[in-house]
This record gives C-alpha cells, structure tokens and sequence, in this order.
C-alpha cells in the first residue's frame, strides 16, 4: 500500500458538474482529491480487505441473532422498547439488505482492524463505485497508469445483480433523502442508477414530501403508494419519529431493513469481540459501563466480561476509544493514549448516548494525511473498496476522498 502523487486530469472539475457530482469541493475543502492515489497489490485487496470483510459480514448476521434474542442486548443498544418487535420481525422475515461499508484502519502490512460498520446508511457510494472508476480509465487512456492497472471496484455491477436478484422486473422501488444534501443525493442517485438498470422503476421523493394515506399506506409527493423505499435517513432516527408509529401496519418494504440498526450501532463491537474474541480483524471492545463495573467490587459485568476484559488489559492500556453507540462522521468521539487525551472530536452532537470503548488502532500517515479504507458490501459480499483521508485521527467531516488503482 503505497501513496502515489499523479497529476489531475486538466478538466476533471468540468465533468464532475456535468455528472451532478456537486459536492466534489465541500465546506471550502477538496472533498474530491486526485493529486495522489492510493496503490494496492492484488494480493493486499484479495487476502487483506475482500476476504476478511466478507467474512465480517457474516460474521456480523450471526451477531443479529445473538441482539434480537436478547432484551438485555437491544436495551443496551437503544433499540426503543416499542419498537424491538419491528426490528426482530425484519430479520425473522427475512428483510433483504442491499449495501454497507465496513471502515478499516489499515497499513498494508498487518490486517485490516474493523473500526465501524456503517451498515443503514453509508454514503461515498457515487465517488466510490462511479468517479473514480471514471479517473482509472481516464488515466489509463492518457497514459498516466500503465495497461493492466486495475482497480477494486465492482460496486455498481454488484448492486445491478443485487436489485435483480431481489425484485422482479418492473417493480416499483421509491428512493428518498432529506432534501438539499447533495451528498445524501448523489449516494441515492447512485442506488436508483443501478435499480434502473436493473428494469426497476425508480422513484425519487425528498424525505418530508412523504405522507400517509388514510389507510395508513405511506405515499410520495404525487400520491402514489410506496410500496418499497429505500431511504438514506438512519434507523436510529426514524424509530423516534412519529411516523415509526405506521410503519408496521403500512404494506411498505424498507431498505436497508430495519434489523440494520442492530449493525449501525457501535454497540454491535461489543458483541462482536464477546462472540470472535481474538479474530484478526477485531478490535477489543467493550460497553464502557462493563469497563467501570469490572473495575469496583460492587460491580454488575459479569466474570466472563471481567476476564475478557483483563486479556484485553494491556492493548486498551495502550490506547484506547471512546464512542457513542449512535455517532456520525466521528461526532463525540475520544482518543486516548496511555491514560492521557490526545484527540477528541469537537462536534459533541451525539454526547448524550452510552458509549463503548475500543482497542486503538493508529491510522497510518502519508504526507499528513491518514486514510481509512472503506470496503463495500453488496448483499453478502465485499465488491470494493473507497478511501477517505483526513489530517486528523479521527475521520470527520471534511476528509477528502481519494481514488485507488491495483498495481499491474
């Protein structure tokens, strides 16, 4: 894994807005950052992230079985109580996922370490599965990248198949965002994309656009009924709207389902490393509330997670995270190292919820930079993989996204 500078494309800014790309510079910052790229053997993407994120997410259904069979486990989730039987019956049913993003700290040299599974509503899948196939081929056609160079990137085909294999021809799928987050927009447009091409109807319908009929069936801002909306707003969020209320009784499918919220929460590292103690691409990880326990007599973790946490002792004394089980974009998160802070998040939007403590994992650091590689799945396999960087340690709102190509 290397980081390698290669010169623009001289009109790459000219077709990003002819593509709707928008949000290729945000906040004053480059979001969209082609001055270098990131260089990967096929060795490194085929043994290092494709395999392993693939089994992590398998590894990550059987963990919802673990959650939804365990009130204690939803309570500590923060699942709402009214609503853990909507989130059960999704998974019993069968409820079909399209996508997540597992983010990865990862150096090139020892395994990827899972950081989160941003598994409801990951975005960067426009840069990820379209752009920046779009700059691999532009650079090998102007002679930048020599013939053979390849890239890890068959998101946009997978979710194709993906759609296919799911719903018949000509199904009518309804896609939504909050409106005026041309981000949120371009992960959505991404989605119906693909769902056309897959003989889909796709429609589209800003998220406060969306009303209920007086049968309680949810219909778009042409009075049309939703019978399957994928939609870019969190579970986390939308369990505590009123309209959370209807969903059970509305006829409509949802996407991703709701059991997802099980695998968004970072309450779902806890339970991974109590179920796959010492698996490679783990952190140790535990519910902070468990930490302090463990640590007075008058107590309430168990022994098991006591002497977990014990074979733990000496990475967390090392360094350590802190983040809410519901945060976004690295908002309210903590870094510390050997008992001191050294970087904490200045966004404290999401202070309130409990929080888990996991092992630290060092971003590796080129030219001031630290990535984290996002690896994509779509249905139940890894399909490829998109790269963030950001100057601080813990990766926030104004990383840049960078291309990657696999070495010929």
């Amino acid at each position: 894994m290397q980081k390698i500078t290669l010169p623009e494309r001289p009109s790459w800014r000219d077709h990003a807005q002819e593509v709707g790309f928008t949000f290729a510079d945000m906040h004053g910052e480059p979001y969209w950052d082609e001055t270098s790229a990131y260089a990967f053997s096929l060795e490194q993407v085929e043994n290092d992230l494709e395999d392993p994120a693939t089994e992590l997410h398998a590894m990550c259904r059987e963990a919802v079985g673990e959650i939804i069979a365990s009130e204690s486990l939803m309570e500590r989730l923060a699942i709402p109580e009214a609503h853990r039987d909507l989130v059960a019956e999704s998974w019993k049913r069968g409820d079909p996922e399209i996508y997540g993003r597992f983010d990865f700290a990862y150096d090139g040299k020892a395994p990827a370490k899972l950081l989160e599974y941003n598994a409801d509503t990951p975005t960067s899948l426009y840069e990820s599965a379209a752009f920046q196939w779009q700059w691999l081929e532009d650079q090998l056609e102007s002679g930048v990248l020599p013939a053979g160079t390849d890239q890890f990137n068959g998101i946009h085909e997978a979710l194709v198949a993906r759609f296919s294999a799911v719903f018949e021809k000509d199904s009518d799928l309804h896609f939504t965002a909050v409106a005026d987050t041309p981000e949120d927009y371009g992960t959505v447009e991404a989605m119906g994309w693909a769902a056309r091409e897959a003989g889909l109807g796709a429609h589209y319908c800003d998220l406060d656009k969306i009303a209920l009929s007086d049968d309680g069936q949810f219909l778009d801002d042409e009075d049309r009924r939703i019978a399957v909306l994928f939609k870019l707003y969190p579970w986390e969020d939308l369990l505590r709207d009123d309209y959370a209320n209807h969903i059970d009784g509305s006829g409509c499918l949802f996407l991703e389902p709701a059991w997802k919220a099980l695998l968004s929460n970072k309450g779902l590292l806890p339970v991974l490393w109590q179920m796959f103690e010492g698996h490679p691409n783990l952190l140790p990880a535990f519910f902070e509330a468990d930490v302090g326990d463990a640590m007075v007599a008058s107590g309430t973790a168990t022994a098991t997670t006591a002497a977990a946490l014990a074979r733990a002792e000496t990475q967390l004394a090392a360094g350590y995270v802190r983040k809410p089980i519901l945060s976004r974009e690295g908002a309210s998160v903590s870094i510390l190292k050997s008992g001191e802070l050294i970087e904490q998040s200045k966004n404290t939007d999401y202070a309130e919820h409990p929080r888990v403590i996991q092992a630290y994992a060092p971003l590796p650091k080129f030219d001031g930079f630290r990535p984290v590689v996002g690896a994509w799945i779509v249905g139940h396999d890894c399909v490829g993989v998109g790269i963030r960087e950001d100057r601080s340690r813990i990766t926030q709102d104004l990383s840049r996204f960078k291309p990657h190509y696999i070495v010929a």
